[in-house]
């Protein structure tokens, strides 16, 4: 089953996931080790993100080690652009609202 990238974003773990694979690459051990769970919880949210495209596997000896899909995150950004040109219209009228206002005092 595919995932959708959102599904997989919503989870805070999920999200802490990705900030530590983006600095670096890390086994699944080392992963567990920033989290208060089992191994196998840390399994299960990497085998979402994985199916998510949103991180890759790559095999380095004996370890699997994980990082972060840059391309997939970029499509995420793309998606979020759309509304960040909304918020900045809507800070600078605020900004502007707030000009005519001092100047009114």
């Amino acid at each position: 089953m595919r995932r959708d990238i959102f599904q997989a974003i919503a989870d805070p773990t999920r999200r802490a996931i990705i900030a530590l694979i983006a600095v670096q690459a890390m086994t699944p051990n080392a992963i567990a080790e920033h989290f208060e769970t089992t191994r196998q919880a840390v399994s299960k949210h990497l085998r979402v993100l994985t199916e998510c495209d949103l991180v890759k596997q790559e095999p380095r000896g004996r370890e699997i080690y994980y990082l972060l899909e840059i391309d997939k995150m970029k499509e995420i950004d793309k998606w979020l652009e759309q509304f960040r040109k909304i918020w900045e219209t809507r800070y600078g009228q605020l900004d502007q609202l707030l000009i005519t206002l001092k100047k009114k005092k």
